[in-house]
């Protein structure tokens, strides 16, 4: 999760910032002619930042939905931050945002849920390592480097060694009591162990509250986008997002389809028992609790070590398999922690160094629209290739209609690409001061660009979709969607020759695969004899695939594999399943994807295929048995 600055990097840090306030500062002195001047400038910009940052913190606490990068809020803090200390008299509270979404109770940490301090620089982690050397008076200190895993801060407290209560940090003092969203997480346990793994009798607290994050792994993020993209919904941009998201989640349905993770790395209340006396050592009896730790850490003794290990995590981030958006490094030994002590914000015995994203400048050369299954309208900016992160870059998404005029990205311009969550190609800048002359701001398609129809959008959402069921793009990707072998597995139907299909008139949906003839296909050009042998072949070993393959074939949004599978096993054929009533569904799926299904099968035209593929196939396997 993205730690807060509050503008008071400790020690020497602080004289960077100063310094680098200073400079703000002469800068505007000089074009304002002087200090007289510039004092008014440099007070409205204060004014502007606070309102800019409490604007990102709402999108980003509250709604999960930032539309700036970390590194560039970060930014806009320092900048405050460095106005402030040039000039106290304008210093307003730090703050440290709040998740908190007013749709759970409200729990009171027992210990507040601190923030941490960050460096950006080699000269600020070594200034953070000199002063905290001087304040203890002594050299042969030991710090302990982890990973910043990049989630969502979660507090956990266990009473006899049983889960009780889990909440998000909220404002540091009052988080979001959302216990029974995290008992949904596979990987935690509800009762922590009495004995590690070799036997060692493990202690167990009275009462314990541990500190961590929850998140989405890479493979869980990849798996997610790739289901969504079948079901013609837009991909998550972001995995930090989705978890932030997903834990705060009210329908139960969401929760079990997703796979959060969690990892723990500190802790706050902790009454009886023996306190770890070092961080090493807090990290063995988490492991010895049978909960998920901190899997990789660097235990070093100087400053140029520290630096090695937070650069070695840079390097290697991409390759550990969970997003991280930074290295912290705390003081190994507790002892010396409480001499250091801690601000109203963050403790003085600890930092996070935050990664600078890998970031390259191209020009967007066009920006066109894709038309999904469902008729969703996603605008694309069409890049000059470059390589970013190992991978060639040509195109990446801009997400919506909103999200472009926001934005205002145009064709022409240069912009600075980034992965976000060191998957996604994302525009993190446009950069304005190049923008060429005459550019024009992009006007979104009233019409669907494949059939002419005008869009549509419902009330309260940014999504924008030809509602014209037989619109072409909309048929092709429904049939390829059918096809595929994630859903009946024809094989041979590929994109090329779907469109051959549909050029010829001889499908126009997935029930005219089974009306197909040989003397359909004879003479048809790009389909030799063979060809079709071999396609009419595939089609009708089609048949023996499970009904939910049927189901999910469909398209329909929100039902991926998963609920398609359920839905077949309570069903048993595609007859009942169009006569499922949404109390029926609500149990089986959830409510948000009950009411796509239940739009779905209120159309004519979706009833009619239905139907027409029960007798067409004519056989399904008993109540869709899993592959």
């Amino acid at each position: 999760m993205r730690w807060h600055e509050t503008g008071k990097i400790k020690w020497g840090a602080a004289a960077v910032l100063l310094a680098l306030g200073a400079g703000l500062l002469g800068a505007q002195k000089i074009a304002w002619g002087g200090t007289e001047q510039a004092r008014p400038l440099q007070e409205d910009r204060v004014t502007e930042l606070r309102a800019e940052i409490a604007h990102h913190d709402e999108l980003y606490f509250k709604e999960a939905a930032p539309e700036i990068s970390d590194s560039d809020y970060d930014r806009l803090k320092r900048e405050l931050a460095a106005l402030e200390r040039a000039h106290p008299e304008w210093a307003g509270p730090t703050g440290m945002g709040d998740d908190r979404s007013g749709r759970f109770p409200n729990y009171v940490h027992r210990q507040p849920m601190l923030s941490l301090d960050k460096a950006y620089t080699e000269a600020e982690w070594r200034a953070f390592h000199a002063g905290v050397v001087a304040r203890l008076g002594r050299k042969n200190l030991t710090f302990v480097v982890e990973p910043k895993y990049d989630g969502l801060a979660i507090s956990l407290t266990y009473e006899r060694g049983v889960l009780t209560r889990a909440a998000t940090r909220g404002n540091g003092l009052v988080g979001d009591d959302v216990t029974d969203n995290v008992r949904t997480i596979a990987m935690l346990p509800q009762q922590l162990r009495r004995a590690a793994a070799d036997g060692t009798p493990s202690s167990i607290p009275n009462l314990l509250e541990l500190r961590g994050e929850v998140y989405v792994d890479d493979a869980e993020f990849a798996r997610l986008n790739a289901a969504r993209v079948a079901e013609g919904v837009e991909p998550f941009a972001h995995p930090r997002n989705l978890a932030a998201g997903t834990l705060k989640s009210q329908d139960r349905a969401e929760l079990a389809s997703r796979r959060l993770s969690i990892v723990i790395y500190s802790w706050g209340a902790w009454e009886d028992g023996a306190v770890p006396t070092t961080q090493q050592a807090f990290h063995a009896q988490v492991r010895a609790w049978g909960l998920p730790g901190v899997g990789k850490f660097e235990v070093v003794t100087s400053a140029g070590d520290g630096w090695r290990a937070i650069q070695s995590f840079g390097r290697t981030r991409t390759q550990l398999g969970f997003p991280i958006d930074g290295a912290v490094v705390k003081i190994d030994g507790v002892a010396l922690r409480s001499h250091l002590g801690q601000s109203d914000h963050a403790p003085r015995w600890a930092i996070a160094y935050k990664f600078e994203p890998e970031r390259i400048v191209t020009r967007v050369r066009a920006i066109t629209i894709q038309v999904g299954r469902t008729g969703l309208l996603t605008p694309v900016a069409e890049l000059e290739s470059v390589k970013l992160g190992g991978t060639s870059i040509a195109r990446a998404t801009l997400h919506n209609r909103e999200v472009l005029a926001r934005r205002d990205i145009r064709v022409g311009d240069f912009v600075e690409i980034e992965k976000a969550g060191e998957i996604i190609p994302a525009i993190a800048a446009v950069l304005l001061e190049r923008r060429p002359e005459g550019t024009r701001r992009y006007e979104f398609p009233e019409r669907c660009p494949a059939c002419g129809s005008a869009v549509e959008s419902k009330p309260g959402e940014t999504a924008v979709r030809c509602p014209n069921f037989h619109c072409p793009a909309q048929l092709r990707r429904r049939l390829e969607h059918f096809a595929s072998a994630a859903a009946v597995g024809i094989r041979g139907l590929g994109p090329a020759m779907i469109g051959i299909l549909v050029r010829e008139g001889l499908v126009k949906a997935p029930s005219d695969f089974y009306r197909l003839r040989p003397a359909d296909l004879d003479g048809v050009d790009g389909i030799g004899p063979k060809v079709a042998e071999r396609l009419l072949d595939a089609i009708e070993r089609s048949k023996q695939a499970e009904l939910w393959r049927y189901i999910y074939g469909l398209g329909i949004p929100r039902i991926g594999a998963a609920n398609a599978r359920k839905l077949a096993q309570a069903c048993g054929s595609l007859e009942a399943f169009a006569a499922m009533g949404k109390e029926q569904v609500v149990a089986i799926v959830g409510i948000a994807a009950a009411d796509s299904l239940v739009e779905f099968l209120t159309r004519p035209e979706n009833r009619a295929e239905l139907e027409a593929l029960q007798a067409l196939v004519a056989r399904w396997k008993l109540a869709g048995s899993a592959p």
